[in-house]
């Protein structure tokens, strides 16, 4: 079955960088978005960043110039590098991504089991 594996957070101090790192595996035929989001405690889930197949990317205003995602379609992953990191930063950050397994007829969304990260002042 398909599954989705982050790695990378952590514990850093206000304007240093993290860097995550989402892999899926499995039989996976294609790929289509893949983004990372982030929840903060007693909020709700909030999208940061959406890289389509083709390579466009989306970003949440708040990290727009700080935060920059990629992806490596032969390896399936995708990558989240975040600089200037600030306290409200602070969450449990998902990966998505929107996978048609091999011997399927459709796509269907997958999440990872989240990763945290802490920025302290």
């Amino acid at each position: 079955q398909v599954q989705l594996v982050e790695s990378g957070g952590g514990l850093v101090q206000a304007g240093g960088s993290l860097r995550l790192s989402c892999a899926a595996s499995g039989s996976i035929l294609s790929i289509n978005v893949m983004s990372w989001y982030r929840q903060a405690p007693g909020t709700q889930r909030e999208l940061v960043a959406t890289i389509a197949s083709g390579g466009n990317t989306i970003y949440a205003d708040s990290v727009k110039g700080r935060f920059t995602i990629s992806r490596d379609s032969a390896k399936n992953t995708v990558s989240l590098q975040m600089d200037s990191l600030k306290p409200e930063d602070t969450a449990v950050y998902y990966c998505y991504a929107n996978i048609r397994p091999s011997g399927t007829a459709s796509a269907r969304g997958y999440w990872g089991q989240g990763t945290q990260v802490t920025v302290s002042t």
